[in-house]
Order: structure tokens, then sequence, then C-alpha cells
């Protein structure tokens, strides 16, 4: 791996982490000092993905604009990574008219057809998605891949299954990502998966399975390198499973009191420090190069606040435009 790339999955990291602390502070800006789901300039419910950039920095890395991602009900960190334009995201979670939904998807149904990005609510939705694409993308004669990020609840749904079985059995060009922060919900993976890893289950569709522990950036990017080079090549689907944090709630307002000591451990294993350090250390970056990084995220993320804050919210009368029943 060149030392460029190291520099460029630092930055989306801090991209990516400066944009969650962000929606963080708005969400939590109107709704004290007694915590309403419902209140403020973003109600509803509200999953960050703080902890979890090293995925979508090394697995979008590799990936063109017009190639397919399906993620799940915790996207920003891979909206971002995949080119989602930033304003637009931001509006849709405010709820504005400029937004990508024009302001009735929310969060959690992010859509940019420029990048053929979507996500769900829906445990699993994405992978029969991805799955389509990939199809879609085989009978073209494209080199295009899709890509399907789930959660380690999800994969224990059927629709994810489904999934792997046909694609594996039309040999298509996609590659399913597990994201395993330990928690559906507040479950713990002992409690709900009947294997150590969900790598074991890829023996039983015909296609490999790679398992990247320790949450390291650089793993990602070489595991997702080799999947979707294999996917590229037309020899099929691949089933990794990144071993991930998840440094805040599973939604805005948990309290978190399932977790006990394993919650300090996380933070102790914040993925952004770590990496930064190392890369100082290795002379890839010094302090002056990390400022520059992370003033020109806040700016960004700031001028992509400022323009859903400035946007208009939808018109009453066009509640049931552009929706589906």
């Amino acid at each position: 791996m060149g030392e460029d790339i190291k520099v460029q999955l630092y930055t989306t990291m801090v991209r990516i982490r400066t944009y969650e602390e962000a929606i963080l502070r708005e969400y939590h800006r109107d709704k004290s000092p007694v915590f309403d789901i419902g209140a403020g300039r973003i109600p509803g419910e509200m999953h960050l993905s703080a902890g979890q950039e090293p995925v979508a920095a090394g697995l979008c890395a590799h990936l063109r604009p017009d190639d397919a991602i399906t993620a799940p009900h915790r996207p920003h960190h891979l909206a971002l990574a995949h080119g989602v334009d930033m304003k637009r995201m931001t509006a849709e979670i405010f709820g504005r008219e400029s937004g990508l939904g024009r302001g009735k998807g929310g969060h959690m149904h992010l859509f940019d057809p420029a990048v053929h990005f979507g996500c769900s609510g829906i445990i699993a939705q994405g992978a029969p998605t991805a799955v389509g694409a990939a199809l879609a993308f085989k009978r073209q004669g494209s080199d295009r891949v899709a890509v399907s990020v789930v959660g380690e609840g999800a994969a224990n749904q059927g629709g994810f299954h489904e999934s792997l079985n046909l694609a594996s059995l039309w040999r298509l060009p996609v590659v399913f990502v597990i994201e395993d922060n330990g928690w559906g919900i507040s479950v713990p993976r002992s409690a709900s998966t009947s294997v150590p890893s969900n790598i074991d289950r890829a023996a039983g569709y015909a296609m490999p399975g790679e398992l990247v522990e320790d949450n390291s950036v650089d793993g990602v990017y070489e595991a997702a390198g080799r999947a979707v080079t294999r996917a590229r090549k037309g020899e099929g689907p691949t089933l990794l499973e990144i071993r991930t944090i998840r440094l805040w709630g599973h939604f805005e307002g948990d309290a978190q009191a399932y977790r006990g000591e394993e919650l300090a451990q996380a933070q102790a294993s914040d993925p952004l420090p770590i990496y930064e350090q190392r890369l100082l250390k290795d002379g890839l970056l010094d302090e002056a190069a990390v400022a520059a990084i992370k003033e020109q995220a806040v700016n960004e993320v700031e001028d992509a606040i400022a323009f859903a804050l400035s946007s208009a919210e939808p018109a009453p009368e066009e509640a049931l435009e552009d929706v589906f029943a």
C-alpha cells in the first residue's frame, strides 16, 4: 500500500468523524434539558457511525462512482466515503426540500443515483438490492461491482442468506460486507449468532470469506481490494467481516448501560487517533498536515450544515408527492 493511500484513508476518516460530531451537536442542540427524541430541528432516531470509519474508508477507496453500494440504517460514513453529495445529504437529514429525497426520507433513507448509493432502515434490505444491481451489471457485460454493507445482526436475516445463495449460484460481481460492532442494538453477538464468525458461513455458499480484525483501515483496504478485484474479473462474490467498534449508542439517547466495561474498552480503541499517531510516527504526516486536513473537513461540514439550515422545508401540500405507498 502506497503512502499516499494511507493519507487518503486518514483524510476520509477525519472527514467522516468531523461530520458525525457536527450532526451529533445539531441533533442534541434543542433536545435539552429533557431528551425528547421527537423534538428539535432533527427529530426522530439518529444512528451515528463514530468508530466505524475504517470500514467506509478502506472499502470505498476501491469503488468507482458507477459502482453500487447499499448501506444499513447507520449509513453516513459509507455515503460520504462513496461520494454522496454532502450538502444534499445534510439537507435530507434536516428534512429540507433541497435534500436527496426532498426532505421526506430522513437519515436512514438516503439515495443518491449520481453515485448509485442507497440505504434503508429495514435490516438486511440492502443485500437483495445489491444482488439485483450485480445481476444487471453482469448482463450488461460491464465490470461494475455492487457492494452490500450490513451489520452483524442482519447476517441472521433470511434476506441476507438468500442473497448470498443467489450471488454465488449466478456468479455475480457483488461483495458482501458485515460491519461487526459486537452489538445488535443491545444484544451481544454471542447471544444472537451460532458461529464464532460469520465468515464461517461463506463456505456454505461456495464463496471466499475473509475476516478483518482490530478495526484496521489498512486491513480493510487490503481485503476489500482483493474482493473488488475478484468481482470485477467475473470471479463471483466474496464475504467480508470487519470487526469494528461503535463508540456511541445504537441511537442517540441510548444510555448504553448494557455495555459495562466494554464501552470504556471501545473508547480506548478509537481508530482515528490511533491511525493518526501511526502516520505521524511513520513520517507520512506532520502536525501541520493534520491540522490542515481537520480544518478542511470542518469547513466543508459547516458549509453543508449552513446549506441545510438555509434551505426551505417541504411544502405541506406536497407531503404525498415523491413517495411510494
